[in-house]
């Protein structure tokens, strides 16, 4: 079995004097980037690997999830950023097979296609939310579409 922890980054800044991909995370996001990792943590869902798309706002949250798991040093992957759904199933399939649990860091609308794809369900994928996938398959090469089961869906909206 694969498990798959889809992680959207946490609000991020909207100022005109950043690029897209240098917008830090708003307070309000590394709050609730924290809130959700320790809900992960609650219900004892420790990643064996993290992978990022490296823009600040992503590799921001990742940071806070692997400070809050206690999770090694996250892998950073340049293609998750603005990543077409195409592009996220190749990085998927393509994750280290020795890996049964894996987290993957990235944006909307990527995030929410990939969620739909594997599980078939339409969600609304807030900044801060995250969708654990689980698949009935020992290769993440043989992960492909509506195979995934939605175990669990948690936005920093609900309390």
């Amino acid at each position: 079995m694969k498990k798959l922890l889809l992680i959207r980054h946490a609000k991020a800044v909207h100022d005109i004097g950043f690029t897209d991909f240098e917008r830090p995370l708003k307070q309000s996001g590394i709050a609730d980037a924290i809130l959700m990792a320790e809900r992960v943590k609650g219900k004892s869902l420790t990643p064996e690997l993290l992978v990022t798309s490296p823009s600040l706002r992503t590799l921001t949250t990742a940071n806070l999830f692997s400070e809050q798991l206690s999770l090694p040093h996250q892998t950073e992957d340049i293609n998750i950023y603005e990543a077409s759904l195409k592009t996220l199933l190749h990085i998927i399939n393509h994750f280290p097979e020795d890996k049964g649990f894996i987290a993957l860091v990235g944006h909307n609308p990527g995030i929410s296609e990939l969620i739909h794809y594997y599980t078939d369900n339409l969600l609304d994928v807030s900044p801060g939310s995250i969708a654990l996938i689980t698949f009935e398959v020992d290769e993440w090469q043989h992960i492909s579409r509506s195979l995934g089961t939605l175990a669990w869906f948690s936005s920093p909206k609900n309390h």
